[in-house]
C-alpha cells in the first residue's frame, strides 16, 4: 500500500505485460458482473492509446451480459472517427468485438463543426450513463490522465468540483483539441484501475504519489478519489 495525501492506493505488480492485461481484464469483468447483479446495468470507462489495446482485446472475450453494459472513453481527440488517432476507432477494433460486440458504445463524436456544438450533443448522452461503475485509466510520463494535461489552458476548469461532465481542452503540445471526462466524473467512479507499463511510467507514478498540486500531476485527481484505486504495473 502507498499513501497519497491520506488515501490508500493498492499496487498490483505483474511478471509481464500479457499477464497484466489478462489479469486486469478478468478483474474488470468480475466487477462489471457485480454491478449488473446489483442494478442490471453497468458503465465502463476505458482509455485510448496503444498500451491498453491488449487489455481491451482480452476483455472483449469476457462472458457477461454485454447488452446491459455502456462503454465510454475517458477522452477523445477531436478528429474524424475513422482517423488513425481516434480513440473511438481503437475501441471499435479492440473491445467492441467478440462477446463484447453487443455492448453499447457511447462515443464522443457528433455531427457539425466547432467544439461547443459537439459538446452540446454529447453531454446529455454522458450524463445518462453516469456514474461510472468501473473506470480504467492510463497515465502519461507527464502524469496526465484522460486528457487532463499539465499546462492545458482549461485544466483548472476541468479539475474544478463543479466542472461539467465533459470538457474540451487544448493541450499545448498536442496537435488537436481533446474532449475529456472531468476530474469530478473520474473521482465519482465506483472503482478505479490505473494501467501503466514501462520504467518511465513507474518513475512518473512515484512522483505523482508524493503530495503536491493536482495541476502539476493530474493523475493525483484519480489517486485521491474516495473509491478503491489500484495501480496495475508491468515492466
Amino acid at each position: 500500500m502507498a499513501r497519497v495525501r491520506g488515501v490508500n492506493v493498492a499496487h498490483q505488480f505483474y511478471p509481464d505485460r500479457d499477464t497484466l492485461m489478462r489479469g486486469l481484464a478478468e478483474l474488470v469483468a468480475d466487477q462489471l458482473r457485480a454491478a449488473l447483479a446489483t442494478k442490471h446495468r453497468a458503465t465502463l470507462a476505458v482509455p485510448g492509446g496503444t498500451t491498453p489495446g491488449p487489455f481491451l482485446e482480452a476483455l472483449s472475450e469476457a462472458d457477461l451480459n454485454w447488452p446491459e453494459v455502456t462503454v465510454m472513453l475517458t477522452d477523445e481527440r477531436v478528429v474524424p472517427e475513422l482517423s488513425p488517432r481516434s480513440n473511438t476507432r481503437l475501441i471499435r477494433e479492440t473491445l467492441m468485438r467478440n462477446r463484447a460486440a453487443g455492448a453499447n458504445l457511447l462515443h464522443f463524436h457528433a455531427l457539425g463543426s466547432g467544439i461547443e456544438p459537439i459538446l452540446a450533443a454529447i453531454r446529455g448522452r454522458v450524463a445518462t450513463a453516469l456514474p461510472i461503475d468501473v473506470l480504467v485509466l492510463g497515465m502519461g510520463a507527464d502524469m496526465h490522465t484522460a486528457s487532463l494535461f499539465p499546462g492545458a489552458p482549461e485544466l483548472a476548469a476541468a479539475l474544478a468540483e463543479d466542472a461539467p461532465d465533459i470538457v474540451a481542452v487544448h493541450p499545448p503540445d498536442q496537435p488537436e483539441a481533446r474532449l475529456t471526462l472531468s476530474a469530478a466524473v473520474l473521482r465519482g467512479a465506483g472503482v478505479i484501475h490505473v494501467l501503466i507499463a514501462g520504467a518511465d511510467k513507474l518513475a512518473a507514478l512515484d512522483t505523482a504519489l508524493e503530495a503536491g498540486p493536482v495541476a502539476e500531476a493530474p493523475i493525483r485527481a484519480a489517486l485521491t478519489a474516495p473509491c478503491p484505486v489500484t495501480i496495475h504495473y508491468a515492466a
